[in-house]
């Protein structure tokens, strides 16, 4: 591994900022430098902090749904790198749901862990936080739009989708382009970026 690469990764692994964590800090990511696609969630949820393994709950299986990918090839470390906006599970908001990621954690961590996998071909921000912190002002105001308008995006080496949680389905039942034309291009995209 590149040691600028595993540097950051063992920094990030030790990281200990939020101590106040309701299940305390335990950073949840893959990174590897000849990593091709990049996955930039939200942040691990109760599951995901209980096994270490990211994405590894109902979301992810919609999730690999979407991309048309098995968990092998979804785990596969040298060419899929995961690494969320918030690196720890955040804990639960009072109304319910999850916290949204900590808002020191991707300015910290993601330019040491992205920065050197010069091998990426395509990031995929899943949900409204990994977009907005991302793509900033480019984002639109309403995640829909954001999602429907990829193509304008995907040349600046980026598809954004919604978050793949069980609200989603209500989501895109209401927006039948989301499955006839999102879903075809992020397959095509994803198997494009992981070739060769």
């Amino acid at each position: 591994m590149d040691l600028s690469l595993e540097a950051a990764a063992a920094a990030a692994r030790a990281c200990t900022l939020c101590t106040d964590l309701p299940l305390g800090p335990r950073p949840v990511f893959r990174v590897s430098p000849t990593a091709r696609l990049l996955v930039i969630g939200q942040a691990p949820g109760t599951k995901v902090h209980a096994t270490g393994i990211p994405w590894n709950d109902p979301s992810g299986d919609r999730l690999r749904d979407w991309l048309g990918m098995d968990r092998d090839t979804f785990y596969d470390g040298a060419r899929i790198a995961i690494v969320p906006t918030g690196l720890c599970y955040p804990g639960r908001l009072p109304r319910g749901g999850d916290a949204p990621p900590r808002p020191q954690c991707a300015p910290l961590w993601h330019p040491r862990l992205i920065g050197p996998m010069r091998e990426l071909r395509l990031t995929l921000l899943v949900g409204s936080y990994a977009i907005r912190s991302v793509l900033g002002r480019a984002a639109a105001a309403q995640l829909g739009e954001t999602v429907r308008n990829f193509a304008a995006i995907m040349p600046r080496g980026y598809f954004p989708l919604p978050h793949p949680s069980w609200r989603t389905k209500a989501w895109a039942a209401q927006r039948p382009w989301f499955e006839a034309e999102v879903l075809p291009a992020l397959r095509q995209a994803t198997t494009a970026a992981l070739a060769g």
